[in-house]
C-alpha cells in the first residue's frame, strides 16, 4: 500500500530554505570563509550504491553534517566529499537478480565483460535519489565531485597499497578453510560473516556415527576382536553432509574412554559422556582405555568413494589422531575429521600430513565421485516458504548411514548458523587456496595506536573494538568473483613466481610487448585542405598539392634513421600518395605497404563535400560529447575505436617492426587518447586542444592496456586478464583470477580517494590522519578496523583521531527495517509531515549517538517537533508581532527575567560547546528541550506584557536570545536555525546563520553572576509551581486573584517575589519562619473585591479571544461595544481603564447590539468589537 504523503508547512518552509541556499551558494561560501590551512579533516565512509537511503543512512549523514557545520562555525575548513562503494557482492547480487542468474556459470555464459558493464551501469542508478535525500536532510557535501571505488585512479592506489604490503612480506598465498558462500562461489571475511543478521537460529540434525575399528595393538580392544565382536568409535557431528569427506578421527590422549557394550557391539565413548549419550539405551561398560591407546588405530571409512583414489600421504587416512581441541564438553569426546570443511580439522591435517578430500564442488554440489548423492547441494538454501529446506541433503545422508548400519542415533538441535549477508545462503567451511594479509605482523601496533584514538562512546576502544583487535586473524583478501578491483598478482606460467604490480606505469613497463615501434603521419596538404572541404570518401578525387608533396618529402627525411619496416595506410587518395612519397624516400617498395580501411578519414556524413567552416559551426553548437554522432556519419569515439582496433591488431600480428601509420588528422588526434587509455571526457579534451599539421609525424609510445570496448583504460576483469607480463628472465606471467576484498578498497579510502601517491603528494602531510569519522557501530569490525590495519601497515599511524559510532535504527517493533514488510514510514514521507529538523534532533539527541540501538517511532519525531520546533516558531511569531527597530544587538537589561534567560543561554552554550569539542552530539543537544521550554513557558509568558507594552529591554533580550540560540541550533537543526536568522538578522549579520561564527562563552565573572541568577530563578519557579498546585487543589482558577502566599524559603529579592506574585496571582508574599524552606501556604479566602477583579480578568480573556477570532494584530486598536444592564455597566466602568489597556481598546461604548453573549457569574453582556 502506498504511503500517503501530505506536505506540512514546516516541510514547505524547509524546501524554500534549500532553494535559498542554492541561490546564494551558501555551502560554497561556508567553505570559502575559512582558511584551508586551518582545516579539520573528515573521511566519509562510502555507502554501497545498491539501494535507496534509509533512516540509518540519514542518522549517519546528519551526524557528519552536524559536526562539520559546528567546526565550520568555529573557523575550521572542513572539506566534505561524497564517495561510493561500487564493487562486490551487493552490486553483483542486484545484477544477477535482474538478469535471472542463479549460478556463477550463468555469469560466465553471459560473458564477464557484459556482466561487469551491466554492474557498472547499475552503480549510478540510485545517485539521483541519494542526492535528493541527502540534500533534503540538509546535509552539505560535495556530491558531484564524489570518488568511486571503481575509478581507475582509486584502483591504482589500492594496487600501490597491496604492493607496499608485499614489500613488507605481509602478502602470502595459502590453503585454508574459510567461510564460503556456495551460491556466490566466494569466501567471505570474518567481518562480513559478522555483518548484521548474518547468523540465524536454525534447526539442524546432529548424528552419532559408528566408525568400526579395523586394527589395534591395544589388548583391551583386541579381546573383543578375538570374540568377533565389532568395536566402533562413536563420533558426533552436526554436519552429516561432511561425512563423505572424512579422512580421520580425532581423540584427546588425556581423556579416558569407556568401552560400552550396546546390544551386540562395543562402542568407544568418552567416559564422562556415557550416561548422557546412552541415556535411553541399555548398556554395560566393559572396559576403559586412554585416548593415547586409541591414537594410531585404523578404522573403515563409512563412505569409501575415495578408497582407491591416489592421494599424497594416503597411508595417513582413516586413522585416529590426537587433537587438543577434542573435549568432553559435548558430543562423545570423539571427533569426525573432514579437513576440507573445518578449520581445526585442516590444522590437524597439515600438522600430521593427513590428506583432505573436497567432495563438494565450489558451487556447493557434491562431486560425481559421491555416487549416492550426485547433484545434491551440501547445505541447500531451501525454497522461500520451505521449512528446514537446508536439511534436505543431511536427511539423505542419514538414510544411507542407517542403511549401512553406521547410524547410532540422531537428534534435532537449534543453533546459530552463519548465512551469506547478501544472498542468505547457508555458508560452508570450505578449503581453498586464497591470498592473505599477515595481520598478525602488526596486531600489537594496531592495539597501541587504538589507545590513542578517542572513541564515542569511549567503552568501544577497549571493549568491542579492543576485542576485535585482540582476536584479529590474518585477512583473506581474495574473492572468486567478478565486479571488484582485480588482485594485481601475476604468476609465472612455469615457475609460479609472483609479481605484484603497484601502478599503471609498472604495468606498462612489465607488459609483454611485441617489440614494435609505432609512428603516425598525417598526409601532406591536399586539394580539399586548400578548398577547406570536408572530405572523407574513399573515392574522393582530392590529391596532394605541390606544397603537400614537399611537406611529405621533408617529413620523410626525418624518418630515415627510424628504420621503418612497413607502412599501414588509409585508403584515401591523399594518404596513399603520401605513403608512396615516404616509401620512395625511405627506399621501400609496395610490398612494405598495407592499406587498412580503419585508418580512413572521419566520416563526415551530411557534411561530406561541404565547407569545413560549416561543420565547425555545427560542432560548436551540437557536438558536446565524444560519442556524439555526426548526422549521417560517425562520432569521434567510433573513429577512435576502429583506429585502436587496427593498432592492437598490429601489436598482436607483428614483432620487432618499426611501423608507420599514414592517415589523416583524426589519426593523430585519437592516438594520444588510445595510448593513454583516456575516457571520453579526456579524449574530447585532447581532440579539442590539438590540431595536427599536414605531414606532421608523431611517435606513438604504444603499450597494450587493459581496456573496454571504447578503448578506455579499465582495470576490471576481463580486460586486465588479457594483459600478459614478462619476467626479467623472459617468462610469461598470467594474472591470477581472483579479485580483491572490497573492504580493502574501503580501508584504502583515505589515500585512494586522493589517488595518492600518484597525485596529491602532500596528502599525508595535510590531510592524514582524519580528525573524525562517523559510522554505525557495525563498522567497528569493518571500515574502522580495515582503515586502521592498512594505515598501520603503510604509515605506522592511526587513520583517525576521533571515532563517532551510532547505534542501529530498528523498526518500532524492534525488527530490522524492511520495505517489503512495511514496518517503517518512508523517510521522505515522514519528512514531508514533520520536517527534517525534528528528525535530525530525534536521531542525534538520543541513545543512537551513544552507540545504542533504538526502535524508531514516528511519534518520537513528532514529539520533538512539537516541543522544540513548534515552540520556537511560536516564540519567533510572537516577537515578530511586536518587532521594532532596536539599537542594541547585545542586551543591556538588568531586569531579572532578561538576565536569567541570557544566563540560561550561556549555560546551554557552554554545555553544547564542551560536548561538541568532544564529539558528543547527544550531550550537545540534551539542553535544548529544557531551554526552549524555559524560553517559551517561563520567560516569554512572564515577559509577554512587557513586550506588548513596548519594553525595549525585553525585545532586545528576546531578539538576542533567539539569534544566539539559532547559532546553537544551526549544526543540528539547520532549517529552523536559518528561518530564525533570516527573520531576525541585522544589516551587519552574516547572510546565513551557517556563515556566522560560533558564539563564545562570557567572562568568568559574568558566568558566576549568571549562576546566582539561575539558582534564584530556579527557587522562584519551584515556589510558584507549588503555589499553583495549591490553587489547583483548592479548585481556584489562576485568573482569580488571591490575597496572600506564605513561603518558607528565604533569600529571594523583591524582583523574584514579584515574578511569583504575578505567576500565582497573589497580592502579597510573606516569609513565614514556621514553614520549611520547601513549603508554601496559600490563603484561599476570596473577598468581594478579589472576586470582582477575577471576573474582570475573565472578561478580558473573552475579549482577547474575540480579537484572535477576528484575526486582529496586537497593533490593531478596537472600539468595544457592550449591551448590558446597569449593574454590569457599573462593574465594567470600575475596571474600564484596565480593560482598555489590556485589550487595546480606544473606548468602551454602552449601546444595544447583536454581539456575542458573554456570561461571567451574575454578569451578562453582548459584546461587539469594531
Amino acid at each position: 500500500m502506498a504511503q500517503e504523503n501530505t506536505k506540512s508547512k514546516i516541510a514547505e518552509r524547509e524546501e524554500k530554505i534549500l532553494e535559498l541556499w542554492r541561490e546564494n551558494d551558501t555551502f560554497k561560501k561556508s567553505l570559502e570563509k575559512n582558511s584551508k590551512e586551518n582545516n579539520l579533516v573528515f573521511y566519509d565512509g562510502p555507502p554501497f550504491a545498491t539501494g535507496l537511503p534509509h533512516h540509518g543512512h540519514i542518522l549517519g549523514s546528519s551526524a557528519k553534517d552536524a559536526i562539520a557545520r559546528y567546526f565550520t562555525m568555529r573557523g575550521k575548513y572542513v572539506a566534505r566529499r561524497w564517495g561510493w562503494d561500487t564493487h562486490g557482492l551487493p552490486i553483483e547480487n542486484i545484477v544477477e537478480k535482474e538478469l535471472g542468474f542463479k549460478t556463477k556459470k550463468d555469469i560466465e555464459e553471459y560473458g564477464l565483460a557484459n556482466f561487469n558493464e551491466y554492474a557498472r551501469s547499475t552503480v549510478e542508478r540510485y545517485v539521483g535519489e541519494w542526492k535528493k535525500t541527502v540534500e533534503r536532510i540538509g546535509r552539505w557535501v560535495d556530491f558531484d565531485g564524489s570518488y568511486k571505488t571503481m575509478d581507475n585512479t582509486f584502483i591504482e592506489s589500492v594496487w600501490w597499497a597491496l604492493k607496499e604490503l608485499h614489500k613488507k612480506d605481509a602478502v602470502y598465498e595459502g590453503v585454508r578453510v574459510l567461510m564460503y558462500c556456495p551460491r556466490c562461489e566466494t569466501p567471505l571475511a570474518n567481518s562480513e560473516i559478522a555483518m548484521d543478521n548474518s547468523y540465524k537460529d536454525i534447526t539442524d540434525i546432529s548424528v552419532y556415527i559408528k566408525f568400526q575399528i579395523t586394527s589395534t595393538n591395544n589388548q583391551t580392544i583386541q579381546k573383543f576382536f578375538d570374540e568377533n565382536t565389532p568395536v566402533s568409535l562413536l563420533a558426533w557431528t552436526t554436519t552429516p553432509w561432511t561425512l563423505p569427506g572424512n579422512t580421520a578421527i580425532a581423540v584427546n590422549k588425556d581423556i579416558v574412554y569407556a568401552l560400552v557394550r550396546v546390544e551386540n557391539e562395543i562402542l568407544v565413548i568418552g567416559k564422562d559422556l556415557v550416561a548422557g549419550v546412552l541415556k535411553d539405551k541399555a548398556h554395560e561398560v566393559v572396559g576403559e582405555v586412554s585416548g593415547a591407546d586409541l591414537v594410531g588405530l585404523s578404522y573403515a571409512p563409512i563412505f569409501d568413494y575415495y578408497k582407491n583414489t591416489p592421494m599424497p600421504n594416503k597411508e595417513n587416512t582413516w586413522k585416529v589422531w590426537h587433537a587438543d581441541f577434542v573435549t568432553t564438553d559435548k558430543g562423545t569426546g570423539i571427533a569426525h575429521e573432514a579437513p576440507a570443511f573445518g578449520e581445526e580439522d585442516m590444522e590437524l591435517a597439515k600438522a600430521n600430513g593427513i590428506p583432505h578430500i573436497r567432495h563438494v564442488q565450489p558451487n556447493g554440489v557434491f562431486t560425481d565421485e559421491v555416487t549416492d548423492f550426485v547433484g545434491l547441494r551440501a547445505k541447500p538454501k531451501g525454497e522461500k516458504d520451505e521449512k528446514d529446506g537446508h536439511q534436505k541433503t543431511d536427511i539423505e545422508v542419514i538414510k544411507v548411514l542407517a542403511a549401512r548400519g553406521a547410524l547410532f542415533a540422531k537428534e534435532k538441535i537449534i543453533h546459530s548458523y552463519p548465512h551469506c549477508y547478501r544472498c542468505d545462503t547457508p555458508l560452508l567451511y570450505y578449503a581453498l587456496p586464497a591470498w592473505f594479509v599477515r595481520v598478525t605482523q602488526i596486531k600489537s601496533r594496531m592495539q597501541e595506536l587504538n589507545q590513542t584514538i578517542d572513541w564515542v562512546p569511549e567503552h568501544l576502544r577497549d571493549g568491542r573494538f579492543g576485542n576485535i583487535l585482540a582476536g584479529a586473524p590474518d585477512w583473506n583478501i581474495s574473492r572468486n568473483r567478478f565486479w571488484a578491483s582485480p588482485l594485481p598478482i601475476w604468476k609465472g606460467v612455469n615457475s609460479g613466481e609472483i609479481e605484484i604490480v603497484g601502478s599503471l606505469d609498472e604495468l606498462r613497463a612489465k607488459t609483454k610487448k611485441s617489440g614494435n615501434t609505432y609512428y603516425a603521419m598525417r598526409h601532406g596538404e591536399g586539394e580539399h585542405n586548400v578548398q577547406s572541404i570536408c572530405s572523407g570518401g574513399i573515392d574522393d578525387p582530392y590529391h596532394l598539392t605541390e606544397k603537400g608533396k614537399a611537406e611529405v618529402r621533408a617529413s620523410a627525411e626525418t624518418l630515415k634513421d627510424k628504420q621503418i619496416d612497413m607502412l599501414v595506410v588509409s585508403p584515401l587518395v591523399r594518404s596513399k600518395e603520401t605513403a608512396h612519397i615516404v616509401a620512395g624516400v625511405l627506399g621501400l617498395g609496395d610490398e612494405h605497404m598495407v592499406v587498412d580501411d580503419r585508418l580512413r578519414e572521419l566520416m563526415w556524413g551530411n557534411f561530406q563535400g561541404k565547407q569545413f567552416a560549416e561543420y565547425l559551426k555545427y560542432e560548436e553548437n551540437h557536438v558536446d560529447a565524444y560519442d556524439t554522432v555526426i548526422p549521417g556519419g560517425e562520432s569521434y569515439q567510433s573513429a577512435k575505436n576502429r583506429i585502436a582496433q587496427c593498432l592492437y591488431e598490429l601489436e598482436q600480428t607483428y614483432q620487432g617492426k618499426n611501423i608507420l601509420l599514414v592517415g589523416h588528422g583524426i589519426l593523430l588526434e585519437v592516438l594520444p587518447a588510445i595510448v593513454e587509455g583516456a575516457d571520453m571526457v579526456r579524449s574530447k579534451e585532447i581532440i579539442d586542444t590539438y590540431a595536427p599539421m599536414t605531414a606532421e609525424v608523431m611517435h606513438v609510445p604504444f603499450v597494450p592496456l587493459p581496456h573496454n570496448a571504447r578503448y578506455e583504460l579499465d582495470f576490471h576483469r576481463p580486460y586486465i586478464d588479457e594483459i600478459v607480463l614478462e619476467s626479467e628472465v623472459g617468462e610469461e606471467m598470467r594474472r591470477i583470477p581472483e579479485v580483491i576484498d572490497c573492504w580493502f578498497e574501503s580501508g584504502s579510502m583515505p589515500f585512494a580517494s586522493q589517488h595518492f601517491p600518484f597525485e596529491n603528494e602532500s596528502w599525508q602531510k595535510e590531510t592524514f590522519p582524519s580528525d573524525f569519522v562517523v559510522e554505525y557501530i557495525a563498522q567497528t569490525r569493518t571500515w574502522f578496523y580495515y582503515m586502521l590495519m592498512i594505515s598501520t601497515f603503510l604509515f605506522d599511524e592511526k587513520p583517525f583521531r576521533h571515532v563517532v559510532t551510532t547505534g542501529n535504527v530498528n523498526a518500532e517493533d524492534g525488527a530490522k527495517m524492511s520495505k517489503s514488510k512495511g514496518n517503517f514510514t518512508d523517510p521522505l514521507v515522514l519528512i514531508d509531515r514533520t520536517g527534517v529538523d525534528a528528525l535530525r534532533l530525534y536521531l542525534l539527541g538520543g541513545p543512537l549517538m551513544k552507540g545504542e540501538d533504538v526502535n524508531f517511532a514516528d511519534k518520537g519525531v513528532e514529539e520533538v517537533g512539537r516541543k522544540i520546533i513548534g515552540r520556537l516558531d511560536n516564540v519567533v511569531e510572537f516577537y515578530k508581532l511586536y518587532e521594532e527597530k532596536l539599537d542594541n544587538d547585545v542586551p543591556t537589561s538588568t531586569h531579572v527575567l532578561d538576565t536569567w534567560i541570557v544566563a540560561r543561554l550561556e549555560e546551554v552554550l557552554e554545555k553544547t560547546t564542551t560536548c561538541m569539542e568532544s564529539y558528543d552530539l547527544a550531550g550537545a543537544i540534551a539542553p535544548f528541550d529544557l531551554f526552549v521550554d524555559d524560553l517559551s513557558t517561563w520567560y516569554l509568558r512572564r515577559s509577554r506584557d512587557r513586550i506588548k507594552e513596548g519594553d525595549l529591554d525585553a525585545k532586545e533580550t528576546l531578539r538576542y536570545v533567539l539569534r544566539e540560540f539559532a547559532k546553537l541550533l544551526a549544526p543540528f537543526a539547520p532549517f529552523v536555525a536559518e528561518d530564525i536568522w533570516q527573520k531576525l538578522k541585522g544589516k551587519e549579520d552574516a547572510q546565513s546563520v551557517h556563515l556566522a561564527d560560533w558564539s563564545h562563552a562570557r567572562p568568568l565573572a559574568e558566568t558566576l553572576a549568571g549562576n546566582a541568577v539561575l539558582e534564584k530563578m530556579s527557587a522562584t519557579r519551584t515556589i510558584a509551581s507549588r503555589a499553583l498546585e495549591a490553587r489547583q487543589k483548592a479548585g481556584i482558577k489562576v485568573r482569580q486573584p488571591l490575597a496572600l502566599l506564605s513561603i518558607g524559603y528565604s533569600g529571594l529579592d523583591s524582583e523574584y517575589l514579584t515574578q511569583i506574585e504575578e505567576e500565582v496571582n497573589v497580592k502579597e508574599i510573606v516569609h513565614d519562619t514556621a514553614l520549611a524552606s520547601d513549603e508554601v501556604v496559600l490563603d484561599t479566602t476570596i473577598t468581594q473585591a478579589l472576586r470582582e477583579e477575577g471576573v474582570a480578568r475573565e472578561f478580558i480573556r473573552s475579549v482577547q479571544e474575540m480579537r484572535k477570532q477576528k484575526g486582529l494584530s496586537p497593533q490593531d486598536t478596537i472600539s468595544l461595544s457592550l449591551d448590558t444592564d446597569d449593574s454590569t455597566k457599573e462593574f465594567v466602568k470600575k475596571f474600564g481603564d484596565e480593560i482598555k489597556r489590556v485589550v487595546g481598546a480606544s473606548e468602551i461604548v454602552f449601546e444595544a447590539n447583536d454581539g456575542e453573549e458573554v456570561s461571567i457569574d451574575e454578569y451578562r453582556l453582548k459584546v461587539t468589537i469594531n
